[in-house]
């Protein structure tokens, strides 16, 4: 029976979740995600867990934040100003704002707290510093 190795296209069915198992990702009732292993399209952890994986096969694992989002970095959270953010947007806690940086390309900040003077924004990935455990199975090598 063939493997999963570097390399190889594969699609696999995923449930993503937390330390506390709340449910951050999932394929389910959905199409499987597709990938090719080692192209690093998806985080280091999940290709490690999938290389090895036969089809038809399931496991469940827990990645830690080295291998997934990395470590929270309280130096990407700052305090703009509030004039800084377009005045006809509605800022709520949570909501994710994109920009650009100097050298031209997208990036995302989450709202953590506001006021009129200042907006608290966390440049982190939502999912920094947290272990994640997802169930897998492999549907596809191609």
């Amino acid at each position: 029976m063939s493997e999963a190795k570097i390399g190889d296209t594969v699609k696999i069915h995923y449930t993503g979740t937390l330390e506390d198992g709340t449910v951050f990702d999932s394929t389910t009732g959905s199409e499987p995600i597709e990938f090719r292993i080692g192209d690093g399209g998806i985080i280091p952890g999940f290709e490690t867990a999938v290389t090895g994986m036969a089809i038809g096969e399931q496991k469940t694992v827990t990645i830690a934040p080295d291998s997934a989002y990395g470590d929270y970095n309280e130096e990407m959270t700052q305090q703009v100003p509030r004039s800084a953010i377009p005045d006809d947007l509605d800022l709520k806690a949570g909501m994710v704002l994109s920009a650009e940086s100097p050298d031209g390309l997208p990036i995302s900040f989450t709202v953590k707290a506001f006021d009129d003077e200042q907006v608290t924004i966390d440049g982190n990935h939502p999912l920094a510093g947290r272990h994640l455990t997802f169930a897998l199975e492999l549907v596809a090598i191609g």
